[in-house]
């Protein structure tokens, strides 16, 4: 029996919630694959502002909202929110904030420019998935990361969260795909990312400026291993990947990339 029975999708965009892009659509398609493959998946993405939540029938869950996370001294609430596909018989999970998500657009605003405060953003999000599955009293085996909002996770996972139940024994890959930020974030993100178990060494490839190769860098140095998901991901990354002899699942465009990633968990899952 494979030992990655559990497999946690932390996203950037899912359709149908989000218009079909390269990742919304691996958002939405790998999960329900990899479910029907006889895993347990839970999935999450940020709850976009522009997703009509009365279409999509999202719902507040109570018991799972109400926590407060602190960034930049600030209080942030976390709220959860909850849609099922059901063509899939698959749940995704929304993380939401009045701040961060609500009444504003995904990585860029009406005019494409990019949110000053896309940094911050990706600390709420990443914590506040984490914190969820906390509250789910669930054990991922695998936590499959995809593109740079979710870039966090790896560190939080690995350093902030391995003493956590839900996390002590997770392997966790990081998906690269070629949709990259042009605004380097702020000098401050990393005194704003930090939490009890991380330290200034542990960052410390999170050099000024602060790019999406940088970040995509911290995400490879705390991930197990590494997935190709487009053609034209960025080969700085993927060549510090394999500097660190992280296994990769190369870029293949074919119809098999659901067998291909569900035998790469299992690879995983088997490393030291």
């Amino acid at each position: 029996m494979t030992k990655a029975n559990k497999v946690l999708f932390i996203t950037q965009e899912i359709t149908p919630y989000v218009p079909e892009t390269e990742l919304s659509l691996t958002g939405r398609n790998l999960p329900q694959a990899i479910q029907e493959r006889g895993r347990e998946i839970r999935t999450f993405m940020p709850k976009w502002g522009n997703i009509n939540e009365r279409r999509n029938q999202l719902h507040e869950v109570i018991r799972l909202s109400g926590m407060n996370l602190i960034i930049d001294d600030t209080d942030h609430p976390l709220i959860i929110k909850v849609a099922s596909i059901q063509s899939a018989r698959m749940q995704v999970y929304f993380i939401d904030n009045d701040d961060y998500f609500q009444n504003r657009l995904q990585a860029t605003d009406e005019n494409g420019e990019e949110y000053e405060d896309n940094d911050a953003r990706t600390i709420f999000y990443a914590r506040g998935v984490l914190e969820t599955v906390k509250k789910l009293r669930w054990c991922p085996d695998i936590i499959h990361c995809q593109s740079w909002m979710t870039a966090l996770a790896p560190l939080y996972i690995k350093k902030a969260y391995r003493d956590e139940p839900s996390f002590r024994s997770s392997k966790v890959i990081f998906s690269l795909y070629g949709n990259d930020f042009k605004q380097t974030f702020h000098p401050e993100f990393t005194n704003l990312l930090m939490l009890k178990g991380i330290t200034k060494k542990d960052i410390s490839i999170l050099k000024d400026p602060i790019n999406y190769t940088t970040l995509c860098k911290l995400a490879v140095e705390y991930s197990d291993g590494i997935i190709q998901q487009s053609p034209n991901a960025n080969q700085e990354v993927l060549d510090y990947a394999r500097s660190l002899g992280k296994p990769i699942l190369e870029y293949q465009n074919d119809d098999n990339f659901a067998d291909r990633c569900n035998n790469f968990y299992d690879l995983v899952s088997e490393t030291e």
